[in-house]
């Protein structure tokens, strides 16, 4: 196994420098928590959410320490499921754990760490194994060494890429197995291994992409971590590694810093990669000159990297010649064909009938995979079998685009609708020029159309990339892969008119956020100017905003470089219409205020969605003198109770409660997985009877309450004595009690001081 992983290759198959791991590894952002539900959204929206919250407080984790219990969990955890979106470094972080054990440095508890892939067992479907013989078959020194019971041992297995398994893993009709050494088919060994019913006493640790999250039973999974990638710092740190010359690592990095778009996508190390590839041949190349700037523009130069690679490697010619040879084009063209059916299927792994469908030969796939070796690879199951892969699926996603762009410019045929649309064979057909620009508007407009259709928005990436080529910048970085070019200037204004005009349909904020990324790989940030500036003279009026400058502004908040830490609603505006605008602000700050704007019910229904959002950030939340009612937390609690929810802090400060509120938020705080720490429920009519319901809640073992403020809510002595009981109570964590501006009279303190004497109360600060 140190054999095996000491080196790694950095986006590269089987050409290409190996790098020692130990050298090159960045500590990963690895957060505990979330749950096994699938999260089917486009990876590079969950990029997007990860990046605005780095530098929040969270549970974090070393690789090392993965199977160890977090404070407060007493079972042992006996299986680990990591979640992260392509490329974010799940293997190498599997890889690393069995390096550091291997090499004496890190769980010497452990006796056998057995480290499968997905992809290898695929190739297994047909075959019969015991768990034994499977673990034989792989790791063959445990076969010569005659072990056969490893019951007797500590034993770890790695399941690695759980996302491309082939296997059918059906835990509902699968018989139950017991017997290490009994034969049966591979998905059968796998299940149970994973129920538990064979070898209980091993642990198990499965990687895979949130999509596929949800192909095992929660009841199956101890603690689910996610993989975030590298956080700002380590982006830092990984540049400064590849380029020793502090000076050039310093200009990439302010460089990437400048385009929001690769700052993002910088979160995946491959994509840190694919950067330091191409800006470091720019560099070289073109002293002084211009870096690329949008995703398409990346993209378009790795591509060409690499066909220069090609041309002096392997087929000897000069850095100056052209770098599209016939034979080049043809296999780009085919990649592409390839990326796009795939891509349709939503694979991102491809075996030998996956080629041949495509019509690739399995020969040429591999004379592709050694040329093109850091775009497209080949890795060698058992027996040989071959599985081929783009390096990333953004990889795949801009060969589709350039593949859909291409059959559209030489044939005028549109792959996305699957209907000919005549372009302009000028020469061929005297067709009007006027023809050809509507057709070629016609072409992309369906495009966008359709990426908006997308219920999670699987064609993000693709679309961006799509119009992003139709530029003459892309157009001439391409000269010699294009036998015609494309788009003029004409059909590019018309495409960004088109997207004004979609940001104009009150579209979901992921959409228009996406759509704005469109337009920034169209070079277009008229929109996005134009709000700037009114943000930057103090003359934004939320008044007369139109959607799609509403978007605009939402974009830009979210782009901003500070991170959202304070979302302070009353400098942008103090109406409810305004406030349902800005909820992915909301929902992606750690801090909501939003006291004194004029909010009411309706806004507490859409602030519980955001707060039921797997992705909401939301930690405190300041609804303080708005008309809510008993009806607005009401829809709130909704939100509140759900297991997503990590609230910890809510002010309804002069909401105009009475004491069904109580009873309501006794519910949320009881709840399991509330998180609530502070409660203010000041300035409200509550009465006595309110702070007896609210009590029961407080009482609750579940219950995380440390701060409690009743100003002015109308109490008498009696509330005293409910307080006292809860004070005395062996679940409290109360350490703020606050009565001020309340007729508690002597009587009242007097049954405080015998909850405060008990030997179970924690309370640091009485008013």
């Amino acid at each position: 196994l140190k054999k095996k992983f000491q080196c790694v290759f950095e986006g590269i198959a089987k050409a290409g420098n190996p790098t020692l791991l130990n050298q090159i590894y960045t500590e990963l952002y690895i957060t505990e928590g979330g749950t096994a539900e699938v999260n089917d959204e486009h990876e590079v929206r969950q990029i997007e959410t990860a990046s605005i919250k780095t530098d929040r407080p969270e549970t974090t984790i070393r690789q090392e320490d993965i199977f160890k219990a977090s404070p407060g969990r007493d079972e042992p955890i006996r299986t680990v499921l990591t979640k992260g979106v392509a490329g974010i470094g799940k293997t190498v972080l599997t890889q690393k754990y069995t390096l550091d054990w291997a090499e004496d440095k890190a769980n010497q508890d452990i006796q056998f760490i057995f480290p499968f892939t997905f992809r290898e067992l695929n190739v297994l479907k047909e075959e019969k194994f015991s768990l034994v013989e499977l673990v034989h078959h792989f790791f063959t020194e445990t076969k010569e060494a005659g072990i056969c019971r490893f019951e007797d041992f500590q034993v770890v297995f790695i399941f690695d890429g759980l996302d491309e398994c082939r296997l059918p893993l059906d835990f509902h009709k699968t018989t139950i197995l017991t017997d290490p050494r009994k034969s049966t088919s591979v998905d059968v060994l796998l299940i149970n291994l994973i129920r538990g019913k064979l070898l209980p006493s091993a642990r198990l640790w499965i990687t895979t992409r949130p999509a596929a999250a949800n192909q095992i039973p929660p009841d199956c999974v101890g603690m689910v971590t996610e993989v975030r990638g590298f956080t700002d710092p380590q982006k830092e740190e990984y540049f400064r590694k590849r380029f020793r010359d502090e000076e050039q690592a310093s200009r990439i990095i302010s460089h990437i810093k400048t385009s929001r778009s690769l700052h993002i996508m910088c979160h995946i190390p491959v994509f840190c990669w694919i950067t330091a590839t191409v800006l470091e041949d720019v560099l070289e190349t073109r002293e002084g000159g211009q870096l690329p700037k949008t995703l398409t523009e990346m993209y378009i130069h790795f591509l060409v990297v690499q066909a220069k690679v090609k041309k002096v490697k392997y087929d000897g010619g000069a850095e100056k010649d052209p770098h599209w040879s016939p034979e080049s084009r043809k296999m780009i063209e085919s990649l592409g064909k390839l990326a796009f059916d795939q891509l349709q299927k939503g694979n991102l792994i491809f075996y030998e009938s996956d080629l041949t469908e495509c019509g690739i030969d399995i020969r040429a796939a591999s004379v592709y995979s050694g040329v093109f070796t850091q775009i497209f690879k080949e890795e060698s199951g058992l027996y040989q079998n071959k599985v081929f892969c783009f390096i990333h699926l953004s990889v795949q996603e801009f060969l589709a685009a350039l593949h859909v762009h291409l059959t559209f410019i030489n044939s005028g045929f549109n792959l996305l609708e699957e209907k000919h649309l005549k372009l302009f064979k000028l020469f061929r057909k005297q067709e009007s020029r006027s023809e050809a620009k509507s057709a070629e508007t016609v072409f992309y407009q369906s495009a966008v159309k359709k990426a908006i259709k997308s219920p999670n928005g699987h064609l993000d990436l693709f679309i961006r990339f799509l119009l992003g080529l139709q530029l003459q910048t892309s157009q001439t970085l391409l000269r010699g892969l294009l036998t015609q070019t494309g788009s003029s200037s004409q059909t590019n204004k018309k495409t960004v008119q088109y997207i004004k005009k979609k940001l104009n349909e009150n579209l979901s904020a992921e959409k228009s956020i996406n759509l704005f990324h469109c337009l920034n790989e169209l070079n277009d940030r008229s929109l996005v100017k134009q709000i700037q500036q009114s943000l930057r003279s103090g003359n934004l009026s939320t008044d007369e905003l139109s959607p799609a400058q509403w978007s605009a502004l939402v974009f830009i908040l979210l782009s901003s470089e500070e991170d959202l830490d304070e979302f302070d609603f009353k400098k942008y505006s103090s109406s409810e219409k305004a406030l349902l605008r800005l909820l992915p602000v909301v929902k992606a700050s750690n801090r909501a205020l939003l006291s004194f704007c004029n909010l009411s019910e309706r806004s507490c229904e859409a602030l519980s969605s955001v707060l039921r959002s797997q992705s909401s950030s939301l930690r405190e939340l300041d609804l303080s003198n708005n008309k809510l009612n008993d009806s607005g937390v009401k829809l709130l609690s909704a939100g509140l109770k759900s297991e997503h929810s990590k609230l910890e802090t809510l002010r309804l400060n002069g909401c105009n409660l009475s004491e069904r509120s109580c009873e309501t938020l006794s519910s949320v705080i009881s709840f399991k997985f509330s998180s609530l720490r502070e409660l203010d429920l000041s300035n409200n009519g509550l009465s006595d009877s309110g702070v007896k319901k609210l009590s029961f809640g407080v009482e609750s073992p579940y219950c995380k309450l440390k701060t409690l403020r009743l100003i002015g809510c109308d109490l008498s002595e009696r509330s005293c004595e409910v307080l006292s009981s809860v004070l005395s109570s062996q679940f409290s964590s109360m350490r703020e009690l606050d009565l001020s501006k309340n007729e508690v009279k002597d009587e009242g303190v007097k049954h405080l001081s015998v909850g405060v004497k008990s030997p179970y109360c924690e309370l640091e600060t009485l008013r």
